[in-house]
């Protein structure tokens, strides 16, 4: 079952390289979407795929040397058609 969840990740999850293995793990898993820091010391992340693959992802993110994910905060969104890739965006 495709789905697309919008996530807030809080903890040490900026200068450890989270948004760039965040992206090579989810080409990996042929997950689409976008992650991005924010300003407040968050990460930001739009992830749409299979919910085993996306749930897959996360298990193997939390496994991470230096990333510290204390919090992440799940919405749900409606699956975008047209996306065909992970990215990752600027402020």
């Amino acid at each position: 079952m495709k789905v697309r969840w919008h996530i807030y990740f809080s903890g040490r999850v900026q200068g450890v390289g989270f948004r760039y293995r965040a992206a090579f793990m989810a080409r990996s898993l042929y997950l689409t979407g976008w992650v991005k820091n924010l300003w407040d010391g968050r990460v930001e992340m739009e992830i749409q795929g299979d919910i085993s693959q996306i749930r897959k992802f996360l298990i193997q993110l939390r496994g991470q040397r230096y990333i510290r994910i204390e919090h992440m905060e799940i919405q749900d969104d409606l699956p975008l058609i047209q996306e065909a890739s992970f990215e990752i965006a600027g402020y």
